[in-house]
């Protein structure tokens, strides 16, 4: 676990990837279709994020509900480099700095526990708070391409 002053990144179980979804109302800024909760869907995304080799995977939890999900993905321990993703289920959950802090977090702990050197990060063109976010914990812009921004952070 990896404790924060407001919130806490605890390992992603599949109950708490269930918790995550079962709450999760698309942001108009991120997705331009609806959403369902899929019991079995969930389970195949699960195992596929989860257990997928060269990732870190946590949730994001305020007073122990899962909130958010953040991880490592595309972990390469030779270039010392790794890309950030990070999400909330739903509005209620933005705005009051759990992003800023869980992303914080994972980033010191890709630098002080994995040894990695590199972060990057991205996010769609029209999702300012995720922008502010990787701003606020350092990350620079690098490029963008017709749907993302991308970010790096060197230590």
């Amino acid at each position: 676990m990896l404790q924060g002053e407001l919130i806490a990144l605890q390992p992603y179980t599949l109950e708490r990837c269930h918790e995550f979804w079962k709450e999760y109302v698309p942001d108009p800024d991120m997705w331009e279709q609806g959403y369902a909760y899929d019991y079995e869907g969930i389970n195949r995304y699960y195992q596929s994020k989860v257990k997928g080799k060269g990732r870190r995977f946590f949730a994001v939890c305020h007073n122990e509900k899962t909130v958010g999900e953040i991880q490592l993905k595309y972990i390469d321990p030779e270039q010392g480099c790794a890309t950030l993703s990070i999400h909330f289920s739903n509005d209620e959950y933005k705005n009051r700095g759990w992003g800023t802090e869980a992303v914080r977090l994972l980033v010191n702990y890709a630098f002080e526990e994995l040894g990695l050197h590199t972060v990057y990060a991205d996010c769609v063109h029209r999702n300012k708070r995720s922008r502010h976010v990787l701003e606020k914990n350092g990350f620079a812009y690098l490029r963008e391409d017709e749907a993302l921004r991308y970010y790096v952070l060197k230590r």
